[in-house]
């Protein structure tokens, strides 16, 4: 019997102990964050519960950020408050039009506060990803790297606004898109729009003027949410 999944024999609500389990053993760092825990039959024999059971303690530790549930490959430990704050997220129902909604009321001070705040180090690494970015729109495009470049950008300017909560969400609600839908850059005309929303958004914030950085980065966002419902309405109609 391994002795770190010893049957669970104190008293109180089941789901509740096997929770308390786990996360003592998380905190005494005897299982490190993004380790896979046992498969949920050899976990429950172990720990000596019902599957069931331990499936509603899952669930709340999902819900907690503790673990992740990456469905087809296990159950892992969290990696801390980022996994706190998806997991809170992710059991929300949200609609794309919400979450490009959130994503303006992110990014568009966000940029404001980058134009502010940057130091000339900062503008200088926005200048490369940027320039990074544009090479990646050549023909052919790879827009899977194309698509990484992009969110590498946005959130380069979350990081020069200097505030770490804003940057987290951020990354969190891209990661969201990136799960419900293919990128829009794929829409015909998107890469070129792209590319020019962009530039203003460069040039604003190199300029130092907030008011013209948060006006292109609400054009930028109401332009991809735009094409990305309109890319649904067509799937839709198609299906």
């Amino acid at each position: 019997m391994d002795p770190l999944w010893r049957p669970i024999k104190e008293a109180g609500s089941l789901t509740d102990r096997i929770v308390t389990r786990i996360e003592e053993l998380i905190a005494a760092e005897q299982l490190e964050p993004g380790e896979r825990l046992p498969a949920e039959r050899e976990m429950a024999r172990l720990l000596g519960v019902s599957r069931p059971a331990l499936r509603e303690a899952v669930k709340t530790l999902e819900a907690h950020g503790r673990v992740v549930v990456k469905h087809g490959q296990g159950v892992f430990v969290g990696h801390g408050e980022e996994d706190a704050v998806r997991a809170r997220l992710a059991h929300l129902e949200v609609s794309l039009e919400e979450l490009f909604a959130m994503r303006q009321v992110l990014e568009v001070p966000a940029a404001a506060w980058a134009a502010t705040n940057a130091t000339p180090e900062e503008l200088e690494s926005l200048r490369h990803a940027f320039e990074a970015e544009e090479e990646a729109r050549r023909e052919p495009t790879d827009f899977d790297a194309l698509g990484r470049l992009d969110a590498a950008f946005h959130l380069r300017i979350v990081e020069m606004a200097k505030n770490r909560f804003l940057r987290q969400t951020l990354g969190i609600l891209q990661d969201m898109l990136a799960a419900g839908m293919d990128t829009t850059l794929a829409i015909p005309g998107r890469v070129e729009q792209s590319r020019r929303d962009h530039r203003v958004l460069f040039e604003a914030i190199s300029a130092r003027d907030p008011e013209a950085a948060s006006a292109a980065a609400a054009a930028h966002i109401l332009g991809a949410r735009k094409a990305a419902l309109d890319r649904v309405r067509r799937d839709g109609a198609k299906g």
